[in-house]
């Protein structure tokens, strides 16, 4: 399995918030860094699989840049780090503890259904 060409970025397809920031991304990747791939797709699946079977990954956003797997707020600050200025100071963010970051990232995560809604299809689809 080859996912190693460019950063690859999986998302919720049906959250509303997580397609929001697949677009907001899209418009400021003025170099096409990214790919981009839905978590609900077949090919998260196998990544899933290939990467750790058994392994909790999050269902909302995953990034796989270098063969190497990020997760919650890694992975967003890691894409916020490649789009241009003034969204890569964003990556500043990287010094606070992880624990920090992460309980953030995790107290919206686990609310974005009911904050922002749901979609029945994913809108890459």
């Amino acid at each position: 399995m080859e996912y190693e060409n460019q950063p690859l970025i999986f998302f919720d397809g049906y959250c509303i918030l997580c397609s929001w920031s697949v677009r907001f991304v899209k418009k400021r990747d003025k170099r096409a860094v990214f790919s981009f791939m839905p978590l609900q797709s077949n090919g998260a699946s196998d990544l899933k699989k290939f990467l750790a079977a058994g392994k909790d990954f999050p269902d909302s956003i995953i990034l796989l840049e270098n063969n190497k797997v990020w997760l919650l707020s890694d992975a967003a600050l890691r894409i916020a780090r490649r789009l241009r200025f003034p969204w890569n100071l964003l990556y500043g963010f990287i010094v606070l503890p992880r624990f920090i970051r992460d309980g953030a990232y995790k107290f919206i995560a686990s609310r974005r259904y009911s904050w922002f809604g749901k979609r029945d299809t994913c809108y890459l689809q």
